[in-house]
């Protein structure tokens, strides 16, 4: 099978790519022929287990939410085409117990982390143009009760990028969002609940149970998300600019 190489000599910043949507995203892009990748995430074995040939991949390892992280990488950014702004963290509890320390925790990586990697690629790619995408959520669009700050940080992506679309359209760079429903990735890891679960009946049952809420009846892969991420960044989707991408096997009907 002949792979597209519509990456080919492209540079691409990935932010939480050491494992689901965003190490996903980092093979498709590599094996789309993007020359050049900037992989951040916290995991650096990770990273390091990422087997990218044929690329020049720029492994960094801290948090989307250290200021000086971007202020060390931003140089090195000048000149990027694509950017996909998928770090991000879970979080439980409804919003009258949620402690205003666990909100600041997730508002920092998932908004906060956002918010700086975007401001960083946009400033990157003001020469040339460029496409970024923000992973959102479904959450962000459909109340779901016991995940308060996890769901408004996912709101707030999305209108961050509706609005980055809008202030960039005219130097040639389109930003857009996606908003996953349920997808198989670690990210579920950290659950009390899940992990109650999965002790009792196991990893695979655990996410049948829990996609009886999609129409579908499954959860998707990440690499179904990074096709999806990478049809908007590409230039299959070189008219598409400020749109929210609902892929969620029909969870928010």
């Amino acid at each position: 099978m002949t792979i597209l190489q519509d990456f080919a000599g492209r540079s691409a910043l990935v932010t939480g790519a050491a494992s689901g949507i965003g190490a996903a995203c980092a093979q498709s892009l590599a094996a789309r022929g993007a020359s050049r990748l900037f992989l951040v995430d916290v995991d650096a074995a990770g990273l390091d287990a990422l087997d990218l040939p044929g690329c020049e991949v720029h492994r960094i390892v801290g948090s989307v939410a250290d200021d000086a992280l971007w202020q060390s990488l931003e140089p090195q950014l000048t000149g990027l085409d694509h950017a996909v702004v998928n770090a991000g963290i879970g979080s439980g509890g409804p919003i009258a117990s949620v402690s205003l320390a666990e909100w600041r925790r997730v508002m920092a990586v998932n908004l906060d982390g956002a918010f700086m990697t975007l401001a960083s690629s946009l400033r990157a790619m003001q020469a040339k143009g460029g496409s970024a995408v923000v992973v959102a959520s479904t959450t962000g669009i459909k109340p779901v009760a016991g995940i308060g700050p996890y769901g408004v940080s996912k709101a707030a992506v999305a209108h961050m990028a509706r609005i980055a679309a809008l202030e960039n359209a005219s130097k040639g760079i389109r930003v857009n969002a996606i908003a996953p429903g349920g997808v198989d990735t670690a990210i579920w890891e950290s659950g009390a609940n899940f992990q109650r679960s999965v002790a009792a009946i196991g990893r695979d049952a655990t996410l049948k149970a829990m996609a009886k809420t999609t129409p579908l009846g499954r959860f998707a892969t990440s690499e179904e998300m990074a096709d999806t991420i990478l049809y908007l960044l590409g230039d299959a989707g070189s008219n598409i600019t400020g749109h929210v991408m609902v892929s969620d096997g029909g969870f928010i009907l």
